[in-house]
């Protein structure tokens, strides 16, 4: 199982599409490791630069329709390369969720309420998913928020446990 806790980066914004996250010109890479450098790229943020932004950073926290636009698991694997293995939201595209648990990976959907207060905790927080609670931790060293109302389907929490699809496929068939 992927970890599932760490420093946190914000994306105040909603509808970043997948060509945000990994512009389709390198789809034709042919490793996942190749796509590392590239993640955000395209993502325009007052701000923001991913260059020196993404290091170190484990989890996303951000708005509404994350992922959507053409459904390339691209999308996800450039996270993956990055160790960015939860992303929080409002809501997610179809597709781009369900490639997130297909690589074991998080994508919880919270209400906007509780998206506005992780928002509230700064740049400097660490959130941590414990995913037998059902709860998200998010500290910044001064304030504290617990979120006690996570949900996934049995499906994907077993997805996810077992590190993602084929882990999944390869313990039961």
């Amino acid at each position: 199982m992927k970890n599932f806790c760490g420093p946190t980066l914000f994306l105040d914004k909603s509808d970043i599409n997948t060509d945000e996250i990994i512009p389709a010109k390198y789809l034709t890479e042919n490793t996942k490791e190749a796509l590392k450098s590239h993640i955000l790229e395209d993502l325009h943020l007052q701000g923001f630069d991913p260059g020196k932004d993404i290091a170190g950073k484990n989890i996303i926290v951000t708005r509404s329709n994350f992922g959507c636009g053409s459904s390339r698991e691209h999308a996800v694997w450039v996270f993956e390369v990055n160790d960015i293995n939860v992303v929080i939201a409002e809501s997610f595209a179809r597709i781009f969720r369900q490639n997130m648990f297909n690589c074991g990976m998080l994508a919880i959907e919270l209400s906007k309420s509780d998206i506005e207060a992780l928002f509230t905790l700064g740049t400097d927080t660490v959130i941590s998913v414990d995913l037998e609670k059902n709860q998200i931790t998010a500290e910044n060293g001064q304030r504290e928020k617990k979120i006690i109302s996570i949900e996934l389907n049995p499906f994907d929490r077993e997805l996810v446990m077992a590190g993602g699809w084929l882990a999944y496929a390869d313990s039961k068939y």
